[in-house]
């Protein structure tokens, strides 16, 4: 199975730079089976069914991008120096990050991002550093809130800078859990008004929690896809919501993530016969063409990058050349692509 087995064309003005808006308003390209239809992720309530369980993941993305500054000494003396940040993950204590400029920086060496908050360089690789911060809990959150900026993905950022709208655009209604540097995606498409909607007409929802990482954007480099070696992230799926989608399973209803997020995760606390059970630690699976799902029944996320991950995910689940037609269809019909893009509501023909 080849890299070159997960390629397509996009135009880069398919691109979404920003989300529409009302969130409801995305475009849903719908496929069951081989039939393909467009309509409205408001149009949800005429997709599913009473009985019918989503899995939303309710990890809350940080404001990961921070600016700050560095004393250094120069001939004239001491002088500030600019340094840009970004959080990758927290470690066993403090966070692991990225930094520009990162060969000038030492460890001991303090980067201040605000009057209140300030971090110390406790390690440094070749690759990363591991930063000490001086605050910590609710006192760290609400400094890093006011002093940091919304991780756009690479191919938003290098597009346009992230500004005070993407802290609410790139945030879903139900984050609860504070710790991903990334989104899930499909999951922005939801309001309020649409949950109680679905709720109303008898679809139920559990919540799961997976910390997406900054590894979601790394590329594949291998031609073998089989040989990639797929990022950890951490997660947790709850007894109560391990018990939610057994009994669901047992009534006959389906099991729907919405996102590529939440199905790794319950696909990761499932045995092979498709009994979820309750987990916390990390997860690396990775899911690509050949593989049986323990307890996926469909999935809505958004459209994918060429040869990644994702894509293979969406082709395990669907068939590699029915992704192709679909993708096919979504680039000639003008979908907008990646995390501000329109969203598919991918059912595979019953096992």
């Amino acid at each position: 199975m080849q890299l070159s087995d997960f390629d397509f064309d996009l135009p880069e003005r398919l691109i979404a730079t920003r989300p529409a808006r009302p969130r409801t308003s995305a475009r849903l390209l719908v496929a069951r089976g081989d039939r393909i239809e467009g309509r409205r992720v408001s149009d949800l309530i005429e997709e599913f069914r009473p009985g019918d369980r989503l899995i939303l993941n309710n990890t809350k993305v940080i404001p990961a991008r921070l600016t700050g500054t560095r004393r250094r000494m120069t001939g004239q003396g001491e002088v500030e120096a600019r340094v840009e940040v970004t959080l990758l993950e927290p470690a066993v204590e403090g966070w692991r990050a990225l930094a520009k400029p990162m060969r000038k920086l030492a460890t001991g060496e303090v980067i201040r991002f605000s009057e209140q908050l300030s971090a110390e360089v406790a390690e440094k690789t070749d690759t990363e550093l591991r930063l000490v911060f001086n605050l910590s809990g609710d006192d760290f959150d609400a400094a890093l809130a006011e002093a940091g900026a919304m991780p756009l993905p690479p191919y938003i950022a290098a597009k346009r800078a992230p500004d005070a709208q993407d802290k609410d655009d790139y945030q879903t209604v139900f984050a609860r859990h504070s710790g991903a540097v990334a989104a899930p995606t499909a999951s922005l498409h939801f309001d309020e008004a649409l949950l109680r909607s679905l709720a109303e007409m008898g679809v139920t929802f559990t919540e799961v929690t997976l910390h997406v990482g900054a590894g979601t954007f790394l590329p594949v480099k291998v031609e073998d896809v089989t040989t990639h070696r797929m990022h950890a992230e951490w997660g947790e799926v709850t007894a109560k919501a391990a018990a939610e989608i057994n009994a669901t399973r047992a009534a006959g209803g389906r099991i729907i993530p919405v996102g590529t997020t939440a199905l790794r995760l319950i696909e990761s606390a499932a045995d092979p016969a498709g009994t979820v059970r309750a987990f916390s630690g990390t997860t690396d699976i990775f899911i690509y063409p050949g593989y049986r799902f323990r307890v996926t029944d469909a999935l809505m996320t958004n459209f994918h990058l060429p040869k990644s991950t994702l894509l293979m995910l969406v082709s395990a689940l669907m068939g590699q050349e029915r992704i192709r037609r679909i993708y096919g269809h979504a680039v000639a019909e003008g979908y907008r692509f990646f995390s501000y893009g329109d969203a598919s509501l991918l059912i595979p023909e019953p096992r």
